[in-house]
């Protein structure tokens, strides 16, 4: 049941609905095909379909291929319609873009950090008020991945990063030596801050090969290692919204005290940072990505002692979560092409025989490294493509419609 109870209430939900068919999609399928998928009547999705183009959500254009007759129309994002802001904040870096409705990704800045909040986040902060003076009332909201623990409120812990308690929303608002005017704060635009394993859960769920999986299992591997439970489509985030966390579990027998002060964490085995240990060179506090990479593309030692740990914890996980599959995304997507056979030899022992019988199916993610940003992408229009994001829309565009000299397409541009 969806909840309306009056025509206009029942306008709205179709109009999100339809919104969030087309975002999904990819703005692959045709005006028809939706019509089919939703259970609409044609009169109904034409007159959906006509609002959202005069709102400028929608823009349709010819399908590529059609039969006789009227060439069949695709709906998809309008060139003044809405964007998101994404950023992937890893240890050494950052990157940010804007993602349209249906998924289309366009990268407007990389710049690396020194590992320090301010340094991080102020100057992101920075790039991010500066996109929105450009992009203005398109914006429909911003979404960060951080490389650790996000607590409700955007306070994030990154021990390997010596990060504990830093406030993402006050820093991003608030840098500590701005350039100019930063238009994020008091804009009233939606922030939403996750952990990156989170995020690259919920993409690989909504984009990739954890789609229609009811219970699935994401590892994502960068300089060390997160892993999370996801559920009809939705990473399990936790009591505190600090989920994800995976990597600190003893799941490999191991001794070593990890920077988040436990012992024995899964992390210390698994990632860049036992990449660069297993060949004796310096690793901790976001160094050495290159050299891990070479590491990876050159030590079949290193990598074997990477799956076989790998291997092994994703057994401990299967046991007691009986995922449908396990996803693997970032360096893991790497490990897997590289010693699939190792890592599956090295579970294979590890695996209740129930599990043995029936495994869940492990592979690298569609998504690539992309997926922490894809995911920060998809919180922000999981706010947005509701009836009450899109009302806030229509309340902030009073002159849709019109084609006026200040609404070009941004987009086209940076493209």
């Amino acid at each position: 049941m969806n909840g309306a109870t009056t025509s206009g209430e029942l306008r709205a939900h179709n109009r999100a609905r339809l919104l969030r068919a087309v975002h999904e999609c990819g703005a692959t399928r045709t005006r028809s095909q939706l019509t089919r998928d939703l259970d609409l009547a044609r009169g109904t999705a034409s007159v959906l379909v006509a609002g959202l183009v005069a709102d400028e959500l929608l823009h349709e254009e010819p399908a590529r291929e059609h039969g006789r007759g009227r060439p069949t129309q695709v709906p998809g994002p309008h060139p003044r319609g809405p964007v998101a802001l994404a950023a992937d904040v890893r240890e050494d870096a950052w990157e940010l873009a804007a993602c349209e409705l249906g998924g289309r990704v366009t990268v407007l800045a990389v710049r690396p950090h020194d590992g320090t909040p301010e340094d991080a986040l102020g100057t992101l902060g920075e790039a991010l008020g500066a996109e929105l003076e450009r992009f203005g009332h398109r914006v429909a909201g911003v979404g960060v991945a951080l490389a650790g623990p996000v607590r409700h409120g955007g306070l994030v812990d990154i021990a390997h990063l010596s990060w504990h308690a830093v406030d993402v929303p006050h820093l991003l608002t608030h840098p500590p030596t701005p350039k100019a005017p930063l238009p994020l704060a008091g804009r009233g635009v939606p922030l939403f801050v996750g952990n990156d394993t989170a995020f690259a859960a919920l993409a690989e769920a909504r984009r990739g090969r954890l789609r229609g999986v009811r219970v699935g299992l994401h590892l994502h591997v960068d300089f060390d290692l997160g892993g999370v439970l996801v559920v009809d489509g939705r990473p399990l985030g936790g009591a505190a919204g600090s989920g994800a966390e995976f990597g600190h579990m003893p799941l490999t027998g191991g001794e070593r005290l990890c920077a988040c002060g436990a012992l024995g964490c899964w992390s210390t085995e698994v990632g860049a940072n036992a990449l660069l240990r297993h060949a004796g060179l310096a690793h901790g506090g976001g160094r050495g990505r290159e050299q891990a990479e070479r590491v990876l593309a050159t030590s079949r030692e290193a990598v074997a002692a990477n799956a076989r740990a790998l291997g092994r914890g994703i057994a401990a996980l299967v046991n007691a979560h009986d995922p449908e599959a396990v996803t693997l995304s970032g360096h893991g997507a790497e490990l897997y092409e590289r010693a699939g056979e190792t890592l599956r030899a090295a579970a294979e022992p590890y695996l209740m025989a129930i599990r043995r019988e029936v495994p869940p199916r492990v592979e690298g993610s569609a998504l690539g490294w992309r997926g922490a940003l894809l995911g920060a992408m998809e919180s922000v229009f999981d706010a947005f493509l509701t009836p009450e994001g899109l009302g806030g829309w229509r309340g902030n565009h009073p002159d849709q419609g019109r084609d006026t000299p200040d609404r070009q397409n941004v987009m086209n541009s940076t493209s």
